[in-house]
């Protein structure tokens, strides 16, 4: 018994225009993220140029790229004639399960929203967040990527930022450094004083705007505790809290200044 094939001109050309839209669509989808890339270029090089944040540059980059890229891939869909009508029902079905099951990232999304909106800290910016402290690197729409001081790269959803408290120390452009110097007791406290004193004056990066207080700010149980406070721009406080611990530890002994320690005396009764 031979088993025939039928195979009309009908099937041959149904055949021919479903290639030829297939292929017609692939090319479009090349075509498509090649033109949605260079558009995201040309959007950033646009808005640097017009002195955007660069937080809300690097979030609008993502966006409008997964935006775009959806679009695209339905219209290629529809281009090879799937039936968009119950692709979409179906897309809008599967939407849902997936939102229910990525309510997580769903919650990231619109933290980095907020955090773009409100501004709690920008690209650039020093913060430090449950321990971890870095520079904020970029902003993007599900989590904001830090560099650590030892450069590190950190990932932090934007929900658990937006939610949480955090420590943004650029935020402001003076900071107050505070210190606390210890002498032995039966050393001169008004020479102590007085050499700390002079070092803020002579400091140029100390700002006379603000007030600088030296204070004797506690009798400790080994030590006479010397509580100083200044006032420096932002970029200046590691250089000059460093430099001014530097120089009590050398210069405090040559004055006859004793820097104490916790000691320990033990009586041994016969």
């Amino acid at each position: 018994m031979n088993n025939k094939i039928n195979f009309n001109l009908n099937d041959y050309d149904f055949l021919i225009s479903k290639s030829l839209e297939i292929i017609l669509g692939l090319a479009f989808l090349i075509f498509g993220i090649w033109i949605i890339k260079k558009f995201i270029i040309s959007l950033e090089k646009l808005l640097k140029k017009k002195n955007i944040d660069p937080s809300l540059v690097s979030f609008l980059k993502s966006l409008l790229s997964i935006s775009l890229q959806v679009a695209l891939i339905i219209s290629v869909l529809s281009m090879i004639g799937v039936e968009m009508t119950s692709f979409l029902a179906i897309l809008g079905a599967a939407g849902l399960a997936v939102g229910l099951a990525l309510k997580d990232t769903l919650q990231n999304f619109a933290a980095g929203v907020m955090i773009l909106f409100f501004k709690p800290y920008r690209v650039g910016d020093w913060i430090e967040f449950e321990g971890i402290s870095g520079s904020v690197k970029e902003i993007q729409i599900f989590n904001t990527i830090l560099t650590t001081i030892e450069n590190k790269r950190v990932i932090v959803p934007n929900g658990l930022l937006q939610s949480s408290t955090l420590t943004n120390f650029s935020a402001e452009d003076k900071r107050r450094i505070e210190w606390v110097f210890c002498i032995a007791y039966g050393d001169d406290y008004d020479l102590a004083k007085r050499l700390i004193s002079e070092w803020i004056k002579k400091d140029s990066r100390i700002l006379n705007d603000k007030k600088s207080d030296i204070v004797l700010s506690e009798l400790a149980d080994s030590s006479v505790n010397i509580r100083v406070r200044v006032w420096v721009k932002r970029k200046d406080f590691q250089p000059v809290k460093f430099e001014f611990n530097e120089k009590v530890y050398k210069e405090f002994p040559k004055k006859g200044l004793n820097i104490p320690y916790p000691q320990l005396d033990v009586n041994l009764n016969k």
